[in-house]
């Protein structure tokens, strides 16, 4: 049995999500057909994250098992053919039979786009969250490093408990202003928070896990700062107390893109790594 490691990209923008449902088109069912219409296999795939209705993705990470023979390079070219303009396999491999997408991550790498300008662009609607309003860039970064670090982050999950645990570690977030907008390459620039002249606003948050809207939770949050209604003071609080009613709002899904997820070693085995499923 063959274990293969694909590398998707996808506007999320007609799907319930990654996972399969009852009330609409969802990823997974999609490239699970692409899969059996290949392969002549019903087979089951699985994710790195289970990315929500809207959300995009430009390196989702997911792994089928097979008994198929056809080579890595035909199996990518081979699921483009049946699959929908709206997703793309941009790589395929054949990996260890103990690597699985989601508990063999490590960290995963989520980007939120903001066009912060005073018209709005109606070419790019569905894949920015277009706010007019004037934010200060400066302020949202020194906030958000705020988060960074081991801790229960509660008021920034959608329906508390959704699991065990809230607690999750963020190793990096950064917020910064940038003249154009590299979401579009399936080979993204890395989280930077130099501020320069421009219309879009990139949110980075790289951890060990998400919980449900948690990322764009923190972004409402942070809309807020950078507003000048919130303080630093006012992000503790918020992280302190734990009550999501006393957070930012959820930030609409259409802004927000699955960017990288990391596996440790690459992606041979499965770690110990706990990245959460649900984004």
């Amino acid at each position: 049995m063959r274990n293969i490691r694909l590398r998707l990209a996808y506007d999320g923008t007609n799907y319930v999500g990654w996972q399969e449902q009852p009330n609409g088109p969802s990823i997974q069912a999609a490239v699970e057909q692409a899969i059996e219409q290949l392969t002549g296999q019903i087979t089951r795939i699985v994710s790195a994250g289970r990315t929500d209705a809207g959300v995009h993705a430009i390196g989702q990470v997911a792994n089928f098992q097979t008994i198929s023979n056809i080579p890595c390079s035909n199996i990518q070219s081979g699921l483009q053919h049946f699959l929908p303009e709206d997703i793309a396999v941009v790589e395929a491999t054949e990996v260890d039979e103990d690597f699985h997408a989601t508990y063999s991550a490590t960290s995963k790498w989520y980007r939120y786009v903001i066009h912060n300008a005073d018209s709005p662009n109606p070419f790019i609607r569905r894949f920015a969250w277009q706010y007019a309003s004037a934010l200060d860039v400066v302020a949202m970064h020194q906030a958000a490093q705020l988060l960074v670090g081991t801790h229960d982050f509660r008021a920034f999950e959608t329906q508390f408990p959704n699991r065990a645990s809230s607690v999750r570690t963020i190793e990096r977030l950064t917020v910064g202003r940038h003249a154009d907008w590299t979401t579009w390459s399936l080979s993204p620039a890395p989280p930077v928070s130099e501020v320069e002249e421009g219309p879009f606003v990139w949110i980075d948050v790289i951890a060990d896990g998400f919980l449900y809207n948690m990322v764009r939770a923190i972004t409402g949050t942070l809309l807020q700062v950078g507003r000048g209604r919130w303080t630093n003071e006012d992000v503790l609080r918020i992280l302190d107390e734990g009550n999501r009613s006393d957070a930012g709002e959820t930030a609409p899904a259409c802004g927000l893109y699955m960017v990288e997820v990391n596996y440790d070693p690459v992606p041979a085995s499965s770690g110990s790594g706990r990245a959460g499923n649900r984004d």
